[in-house]
């Protein structure tokens, strides 16, 4: 079983269930084909009726056999075979503790039935008086209404367990990547949102505006008893926050958590982030090369995707105190309103035809590359002109990315992945580094959205990481960048946990460098200016190759100092991720950063 541990095995689940020890293992979540016909690539998700309930039977069955005697099993399914698997997983033995529904507010549109806007989740345990459920776990409750809203003494001060209804958003609702200034945004707000990554609600009434008439989940508030009403009486890739609360409740840290439908790999790239153990089994090559990829990506410890913390929210209120007579006369009042009235119509007609432009021209990829990829941008954008929108090209690059994080385009399918390793990007992600603070430095931005929203400033961030990085296109400088904020946070944390090395070798003046100086290896390095102020920290998989400098390349490196020298320290960046090592050098100065380095690389 060692061998099968903490990866993810491209086999059939059923027989690698069977080949494991006997109860072994402490959790088991399990997303598996619908069979309602979704294009998987190596496996036909539409059988026969008995034939699929066969099949399930097996593999629930190689579950129940494989969970240690307090083991605990969730089944996410969607409407067609919730209620069969539910009876078929309590005849293999299964006690239902919970049947839980996940709104996830974005469902997939039909034509001639509501919409699918809901998945079932089934908590089941193999013994109902013996199982694992921390219900004390800080992390596991969420703050009542009456504490936050209502300010009641009588709250818990440790919270409640959630409800049985999880509204939380799909993994891929806010893009593939994050803003500096992430938040939801409504369109009646222009200015910069609070909180991109809230995942649930804390009162059912605050989501009346997610629900539509055409879901098929319906939204009926309670009639509570200071209402005067009162009478008297999946397919899809799931959200970490959503694994998150199942793993952190129903294991232990070193835990085993098994997937037999790895797919994504959420479920264990969720389990190594929460510090358990993990196997994963899936059929697709492709998929399995993936999740492998995600996984070797993570650390254990780092946080999951979302934020796990409600808004504090307050309930709606009317001012029931005495107001004086406005000095404005009745038709200025009018005139006002009219003009407020006249604003919203304007701006919501805006947002449409930017959603409208978005979805002719994204060509299956996300808000994110449309911004960031100059051809994309281009089809975008004269399209927003062609419809005559208001504004201009950086406007437009802006509101697409507020309704992304708003949330508003996720009805919109983006199919296609933007893969770039990071090997790919070690030739030049410090040139869009250094272009990106350099303009920041200088005051013509204020953020990296700033830079890609206004195509002016784009071209001066392409030509900027042109001159010490030439040969690649402008999408691959911007893409880094974004790569780059994204990973930063992630990497900042990591950091900390690093000693700086003790020596970084020998100073030697730029110009002199020979390649017999430079290990072919891969390390860190550091630029200073003669009089020792440090210019910019870097690692790299190859410190030859990166320290090879061009004519061109080293007359720009001489714009930022006279007798620019450098040091190197051959160290393997990998095994500590991506950025650590870098952020551990940015930062190791108490006083002040090297002035190239991407600020928020640096602990504070």
């Amino acid at each position: 079983m060692d061998k099968t541990l903490n990866t993810i095995q491209l086999a059939d689940c059923i027989a690698s269930m069977n080949a494991l020890p006997e109860g072994s293992i402490d959790l088991s979540f399990a997303d598996p084909p619908f069979n309602i016909g979704y294009d998987y690539d190596v496996y036909k998700d539409k059988v026969g009726y008995h034939e699929y309930l066969d099949w399930s039977r097996k593999w629930i069955g190689a579950v129940h056999r494989v969970l240690k005697p307090d083991g605990t099993f969730w089944l996410a399914i969607g409407d067609e075979y919730a209620a069969e698997l539910k009876l078929l997983s309590q005849e293999i033995g299964f006690h239902c503790r919970s049947w839980v529904v996940w709104y996830y507010t974005f469902g997939v549109n039909c034509k001639s039935k509501f919409t699918r806007s809901h998945a079932h989740m089934f908590y089941f345990v193999k013994d109902p008086d013996l199982f694992t459920f921390r219900d004390q776990d800080l992390d596991n409750r969420v703050p009542s209404a009456r504490e936050l809203v209502y300010n009641d003494k009588r709250a818990n001060p440790l919270g409640r367990l959630p409800d049985d209804t999880w509204i939380i958003r799909p993994a891929d609702v806010v893009g593939e990547l994050t803003s500096d200034d992430d938040g939801t945004w409504s369109p009646d707000l222009l200015e910069k949102p609070s909180d991109t990554d809230r995942t649930f609600i804390l009162r059912p009434q605050d989501v009346e505006a997610s629900f539509k008439a055409d879901e098929d989940t319906w939204y009926i508030p309670r009639v509570a008893g200071t209402f005067k009403e009162r009478a008297g009486f999946h397919g899809c890739q799931m959200p970490e926050q959503l694994l998150g609360r199942i793993i952190r409740t129903c294991s232990e840290e070193g835990d085993v958590v098994l997937d037999p439908f790895s797919g994504s790999a959420t479920t264990l790239a969720v389990a190594k982030k929460l510090g358990r153990r993990f196997i994963g089994y899936d059929i697709s090559k492709d998929y399995v090369e993936y999740g492998r990829k995600r996984l070797e990506s993570i650390r254990v410890g780092d946080q999951l995707d979302g934020s796990a913390e409600p808004t504090k929210s307050a309930p709606k209120t009317n001012d029931k105190r005495g107001t004086k007579q406005s000095a404005k006369s009745k038709a200025q009042q009018e005139l006002a309103a009219k003009e407020t009235r006249h604003n919203q119509i304007q701006l919501q007609m805006t947002l449409h035809g930017i959603t409208e432009a978005f979805e002719a021209t994204h060509g299956g990829f996300s808000a994110d590359r449309v911004v960031a990829d100059p051809q994309l941008n281009r089809e975008f954008t004269a399209l927003c002109e062609r419809i005559g929108l208001v504004g201009d090209a950086r406007t437009w690059n802006t509101l697409l990315l507020r309704l992304r994080k708003a949330g508003k385009l996720s009805d919109i399918d983006s199919w296609e992945r933007t893969t770039i390793s990071w090997e790919d990007l070690d030739g030049y992600l410090f040139a869009s580094e250094i272009a990106w603070q350099q303009m920041i430095d200088e005051g013509v931005a204020t953020s990296l959205d700033d830079i890609l929203c206004d195509p002016k400033l784009a071209a001066k961030f392409d030509e900027l990481a042109g001159r010490l990085a030439p040969g690649f296109s402008s999408f691959e400088y911007r893409w880094a960048a974004l790569k780059l904020r994204k990973e930063a946070n992630m990497a900042r944390g990591r950091g900390q946990v690093l000693t700086p090395p003790t020596g970084l070798g020998k100073s030697v003046a730029l110009s002199e460098l020979k390649l017999s100086d430079l290990p072919d290896e891969p390390g860190v390095y550091v630029l200073s200016e003669r009089d020792g102020r440090e210019l910019y920290a870097g690692e790299t998989r190859n410190l030859r190759d990166r320290l090879t400098l061009g004519q061109q390349q080293a007359a720009e490196w001489s714009r930022f100092g006279e007798s620019i020298r450098v040091q190197t320290y051959p160290l393997d960046p990998a095994p500590a991720g991506n950025l650590a090592w870098q952020c551990c050098l940015v930062s190791r100065n108490s006083e002040q950063r090297p002035k190239l380095n991407y600020a928020k690389l640096r602990s504070e």
